[in-house]
């Protein structure tokens, strides 16, 4: 009863995360699933089946609050469902001691483009308002939804920060269309997992709490992208999955590491993570006038009325 009630937790807070910042569900619960002893494959399915719920309730919540755009969610799912799909079946056809480094080190590889991406850099303004074309998004979308199924996670953590890279949409928007578009992805990869290990091996008293947890917390999450600012908390959710994948490398056969290097380890992660947050912290106050999302909408509506007046 206790791993169910943590693991409902931890789906709330991922979902919370996920639908605030655009990324990390499927990272946090899969690196959960698979510090307990849960096998790659089976753990990727879990989280992907929760998922389809979960998303469904974000992009819903994301829609009520205007945060979807719609043509960026057309043109990027549908090929990240069929990226989501070979990834499965090849992440289903790896033994569990070759999957479970493999799955760390892409979401080690991820948790570090997070913590870089939020920390140090702010928003692109010079495209902003500008239309994401297809030749962008559907490359995108396949990779993202490849690397989503064989990590556990990763649709998020690739798509988020490249389309916010590109300047060209609000973040909330950036968000809640990787969100919505995120359900075709889910679904994608649980048919890919289900033709490729079966059912046996999924619990599916786990794939519910984590699918409570998460449809509790989507519309809380919905409504807060409006608030809270994306840097602080990519720079968080960077942290926790470098600390996390750091430990389940450190700890496989692949490396074996004594105690005392582990330790040095965890404390120099902790030491980095702390200052990028502080960091994150100081440089958005410090240009809070521009980089809050009232601002970004602000100058969103005045490039729109200039371009309208040229027209």
């Amino acid at each position: 009863m206790r791993s169910l009630i943590l693991l409902g937790l931890v789906g709330f807070a991922a979902q919370l995360v996920d639908g605030a910042l655009g990324m990390a569900y499927g990272v946090t619960s899969t690196t959960l699933l698979l510090a307990i002893g849960t096998n790659a494959a089976a753990a990727s399915a879990t989280v992907h089946l929760a998922e389809i719920g979960t998303t469904l309730a974000s992009g819903v919540s994301h829609w009520r609050f205007g945060n979807i755009d719609w043509k960026v969610v057309a043109r990027i799912g549908v090929p990240g469902a069929a990226g989501a799909f070979a990834g499965a079946t090849f992440l289903s056809s790896l033994s569990t001691e070759v999957a479970a480094p493999v799955m760390s080190i892409i979401l080690l590889t991820l948790g570090l483009y997070v913590l870089i991406r939020f920390t140090t850099f702010g928003l692109p303004r010079g495209n902003l308002g500008k239309p994401l074309r297809r030749r962008f998004l559907a490359p995108l979308g396949l990779v993202a939804g490849f690397i989503d199924a064989t990590g556990g996670g990763g649709w998020g953590p690739v798509g988020t920060p490249a389309i916010l890279a590109s300047g060209r949409l609000a973040p909330r928007k950036v968000i809640g269309s990787i969100d919505a578009s995120e359900f075709l992805v889910a679904i994608a990869a649980s048919v890919g997992f289900f033709v490729g290990i079966g059912s046996e091996n999924i619990d599916f008293a786990w794939v519910g709490v984590l699918l409570l947890g998460g449809v509790i917390a989507a519309p809380i999450a919905a409504w807060m992208v409006r608030h809270i600012p994306p840097r602080i908390l990519g720079s968080a959710v960077g942290g926790v999955i470098i600390l996390t994948n750091v430990r389940t490398l450190l700890r496989s056969d692949l490396v074996d590491a004594p105690g005392n290097v582990q330790a040095a380890a965890y404390i120099g992660i902790a030491v980095v993570w702390a200052a990028a947050i502080a960091y994150s912290w100081r440089e958005y106050h410090r240009d809070k006038a521009t980089e809050s999302v009232e601002a970004v909408e602000a100058e969103l509506g005045r490039r729109a009325a200039g371009e309208a007046s040229t027209a």
